[in-house]
């Protein structure tokens, strides 16, 4: 079959969406991996194996293998409205879920509350690539009402997003977004962008750039890992600050830095 063919891209996405992983991606995201890499490689089990391994390393390398939302959902409508720490302490098992915010639990503590000090209380939120970042909610500095956006590509996570925002009687709510096809331009106080760059790197290399100017907030918290997934830092701190001074050339953000085990982070303010 020619690689160039329609019917070739369609088989190519249809045998990423085989796996269980890749199927609950946004279809956006994967029709357009399929076809840079198909266009690329020319060859259909070569451009297969690439797709597999840029979705991966955008989005499936901080997934759990299978994580059961309707069991979660369940486990959440069993919590009292009126049982705050009952809702920490499911908050802080459903974080050990994901790899990203599984390594913030030693410090969600006064992660936010550091980051975020100078800005408080915060009225509307804009979580982008936001993982399971939003069950973190009940330890962000929020004003009464404040609205929180949150967007990703993972579809079921979302479902389970808008119970969890509905049980922590937060305004707002989760849906999908392909950062690298659609920007959300809703005006918010704060946008969040937590490990995202280097990700979106994987899928153009301008696109975090264009994120960032962007956005409409007030405020934007940015933050990159200083270390891998398995504990070591490889250089990661250093090559992460120059990616990061780079992309600050030539824009009228003033930033705040802030340092913690395992992350670098940066309050970009207009």
């Amino acid at each position: 079959m020619n690689p160039s063919s329609p019917d070739a891209l369609d088989n190519l996405i249809q045998a990423i969406c085989g796996s269980a992983k890749y199927a609950q991606l946004a279809p956006s995201l994967v029709a357009r991996v399929a076809a840079e890499e198909l266009e690329k490689r020319g060859e259909y089990k070569a451009a297969l194996k690439a797709a597999r391994t840029r979705l991966h390393q955008v989005t499936g390398a901080f997934l759990a293998p299978e994580i059961n939302y309707a069991k979660w959902s369940g486990i959440l409508k069993s919590i009292p409205p009126e049982n705050p720490e009952e809702l920490r302490a499911f908050c802080r098992r459903m974080m050990r879920l994901h790899n990203s915010t599984a390594e913030r639990l030693p410090y969600v503590d006064h992660f936010f509350q550091t980051c975020l000090a100078d800005i408080a209380p915060i009225n509307s939120i804009l979580d982008l690539a936001c993982g399971l970042n939003p069950v973190a909610l009940p330890w962000m500095p929020l004003a009464p009402g404040c609205t929180y956006l949150a967007c990703d590509v993972v579809l079921p996570m979302l479902s389970f997003l808008n119970h969890f925002l509905r049980a922590a009687s937060a305004q707002g709510e989760a849906f999908p977004c392909d950062l690298s096809s659609e920007i959300p331009r809703q005006e918010v106080q704060l946008a969040i962008l937590l490990k995202t760059l280097p990700c979106l790197d994987q899928l153009d290399k301008g696109l975090s750039a264009r994120l960032l100017s962007q956005i409409r907030a007030e405020h934007i918290l940015v933050s990159y890992p200083s270390k891998s997934l398995g504990g070591r830092e490889k250089g990661m701190r250093q090559t992460y600050s120059q990616q990061f001074a780079r992309l600050m050339e030539d824009t009228r953000f003033q930033v705040r830095e802030f340092n913690f085990p395992t992350e670098m982070v940066f309050l970009l303010s207009r």
